[in-house]
């Protein structure tokens, strides 16, 4: 992937891919799967001048379900968001 540096307190995101099965093992087709919430984090800023970032690049991260911009980056899709939208570190 090309080397980018995402701005002040933004994250740069690969979405986890979405459930292709049920747990009784029924396929779910692309128009019922839902948005993923769990991701990994590709990049992140330096950080605001006074709050400093949390998150580091490889942090399994969970955030909300209509987060961040859809980008894609050499034919990958990614999400940019703030800092501030994710919600937990896994």
């Amino acid at each position: 992937m090309a080397n980018i540096t995402p701005l002040h307190d933004r994250v740069i995101v690969k979405p986890a891919a979405a459930e292709e099965k049920t747990a009784g093992g029924i396929i779910i087709p692309d128009t019922a799967k839902e948005k993923p919430q769990r991701g990994t984090v590709v990049a992140a800023g330096p950080g605001k001048k006074d709050e400093p970032m949390t998150v580091k690049s490889g942090d399994t991260v969970l955030y909300g379900k209509y987060a961040g911009t859809e980008i894609s980056i050499e034919g990958e899709d990614l999400l940019i968001m703030r800092e501030s939208d994710i919600l937990a570190i896994v």
